[in-house]
């Protein structure tokens, strides 16, 4: 599967951004869990948001994005987006979407080391 991901920039503090990310290899892989994940400078790569896979819809955020972002399947299941408001610095990191994991959602599953295919990352930098 190739994933690519879109949609970072640079914004500032309070301002929003929309990243996406689209897979390829064939319809079945459009239903499988799909996540985001972002990587500061000297940081470990963390999860940040994750929609469950098949029809199940439940998503998870992590507590330092709820109620700012929200993950979403587009019509074209081969798409999740991801939506960022009241952006704030500590945001700024390179930000990667990634599949063929855990069907679950979780704080538990949510670790970089369960998804197997990963998007090459975008930058968002939040600065004013």
């Amino acid at each position: 599967v190739q994933l690519q991901a879109f949609g970072g920039g640079s914004v500032q503090p309070g301002g929003y951004l929309r990243l996406a990310c689209t897979t390829s290899g064939g319809p079945r892989r459009n239903y499988n869990t799909r996540a985001w994940f972002r990587q500061a400078p000297g940081k470990e790569r963390e999860g940040v948001s994750c929609i469950n896979g098949g029809d199940d819809g439940r998503v998870w955020h992590a507590d330092s994005v709820k109620g700012r972002f929200t993950i979403s399947r587009g019509n074209a299941k081969n798409t999740v987006y991801l939506q960022m408001n009241s952006l704030e610095p500590e945001d700024t990191a390179v930000y990667y979407c990634a599949t063929d994991g855990p069907s679950q959602c979780g704080i538990m599953t949510m670790q970089p080391h369960w998804f197997s295919s990963w998007g090459q990352g975008t930058q968002v930098t939040v600065s004013s």
